[in-house]
């Protein structure tokens, strides 16, 4: 039996060349609210997380460009970056997902623009860990206790 549960959507990531255009639309005309800004040059990202709704049902969008043009990831590459989900046990899930053969990008679990510990799963599979989110950056988001108290 699976030790962990998803409890909803935690994020989208949206990647563009420019930032500023992200942001008329999705604050200018659609009205979402920034709510911090984040670089990684490690992670070769500069993004605005944006949030819709509040609380623990409040879903973020983050909008991102790279940092580097000429350095991976690129973070615009799709445009639809990755999708999070909120995890109410994220060490558990990593664990059993990893004995089912789940490939996992580099990095582990660490922590992410929102400050909550992730971990992503690799859009493909390789010999090793053959299963995969089959073309789709998927981002698994430690929900903390109010999060899991209101979606359980």
């Amino acid at each position: 039996m699976r030790p962990f549960k998803v409890l909803g959507i935690q994020q989208i990531a949206i990647g563009g060349e420019e930032k500023s255009k992200l942001a008329k639309f999705w604050v200018d005309i659609m009205g979402l609210k920034t709510v911090k800004t984040f670089q990684s040059e490690r992670e070769n990202v500069d993004e605005d997380v944006l949030q819709i709704g509040d609380g623990p049902h409040a879903v973020e969008v983050d909008i991102m460009q790279p940092l580097d043009f000429d350095k991976k990831p690129r973070v615009d590459q799709p445009k639809l970056n990755h999708v999070g989900l909120w995890i109410d046990d994220l060490p558990k899930a990593v664990e059993w997902l990893t004995e089912q053969g789940v490939r996992f990008t580099p990095g582990g679990i660490r922590p992410g623009a929102s400050g909550h510990d992730i971990v992503f799963i690799h859009p493909k599979g390789n010999e090793e860990f053959p299963l995969c989110s089959e073309g789709v950056l998927v981002e698994l988001v430690q929900a903390p206790e109010d999060v899991i108290n209101a979606l359980s």
